[in-house]
């Protein structure tokens, strides 16, 4: 009882210290993963930095999304692979708590711009008339500052709830990152409504965001079928079936994530490992490899390096 009243200053990250025979082994993967993750997102940001022919709306979301991903992986990964390899996984309370603030404003961030690039496949494809109209350089930036601004303000209000008191022993965060759900349950007091209430906020974001891409498809569909040549309707579902496939894995991990049950010592450790390592390390692939313009671009520009070194 004496241990469980002690007030904590730091915090030891358990991770994937249950599991010491695959550490270097899944340290080698993880190093691999975030080197290819960085490699496809940078990629997609200087393609659409240097060639004009993508300073359309579509792909100004797509390099502000690339963006938001690279500083997600910056806040989880660097840490968990220096922790795969030392001794001392310790975390100071106040480093938790950035980690945590950082980790689900950007991740709400990415939900955010997922869905402002449903909205826009939805202009495009309903309102082609009018979507010039709509969709602007400045309405384009004022959507991504939208976005920035609501994933951080939930984060901030989840992260104040969780640290707004002092945490008891033992001081064992059974993940390789300050999850939520783990560090609200070394809360002293009232731990079941924080749990219950930061929960509901990150439920409720999640499937109001998945619902509206959702309800955006919908529309799409119904606008495409009507569409009489089979060659049209093939040209307007490509545009969005690389924003599809990534929004599928992407919620669909996240809702493994934060609407299964509670699972035992070190499950909940493998199930967010989809979530932070395998969806950042797909999502630029998807988006490269699935789309023609981003793969003429990348030619043009590897095209143009070869001729300058002849």
């Amino acid at each position: 009882m004496s241990i469980n009243k002690t007030l904590l200053e730091e915090f030891i990250l358990v991770g994937f210290s249950v599991y010491p025979e695959w550490q270097v082994v899944l340290f080698v993967t993880f190093i691999f993963l975030y080197f290819l993750t960085l490699t496809g997102n940078l990629a997609i940001m200087a393609l659409t930095w240097v060639d004009h022919t993508l300073h359309t709306p579509m792909y100004l979301f797509l390099s502000a999304l690339s963006f938001s991903e690279t500083c997600y992986t910056l806040t989880i990964i660097p840490k968990m692979l220096v922790d795969l390899l030392a001794k001392d996984r310790s975390i100071s309370i106040p480093g938790c708590g950035l980690q945590m603030c950082f980790f689900l404003g950007l991740g709400g961030t990415n939900c955010i711009i997922l869905t402002v690039m449903g909205l826009d496949r939805f202009l495009a494809i309903c309102n082609p008339l009018r979507y010039p109209t709509f969709m602007t350089n400045k309405t384009c930036g004022q959507l991504v500052a939208s976005a920035w601004v609501g994933g951080f303000f939930i984060s901030l209000t989840e992260t104040t709830l969780i640290f707004w008191g002092s945490f008891c022993g033992p001081n064992l965060i059974k993940h390789f990152f300050c999850h939520m759900r783990a560090v609200v349950k070394l809360s002293c007091l009232n731990r079941g409504i924080t749990e219950v209430v930061v929960t509901i906020i990150s439920v409720s974001g999640l499937l109001g965001t998945f619902l509206f891409i959702v309800l955006t498809y919908m529309f799409i569909l119904s606008t495409v079928l009507k569409i009489p040549s089979a060659e049209g309707r093939k040209k307007a579902f490509s545009t969005c079936a690389s924003h599809l496939t990534v929004v599928i894995i992407h919620f669909g991990f996240a809702s493994i994530v934060y609407l299964k049950p509670e699972a035992e010592e070190g499950d909940d450790t493998l199930m967010a490992v989809p979530y932070t390592v395998i969806t950042p390390f797909l999502s630029p692939l998807i988006f490269t490899l699935r789309n023609k313009d981003m793969k003429n671009a990348l030619k043009k520009v590897l095209d143009k390096k070869v001729s300058l070194n002849k």
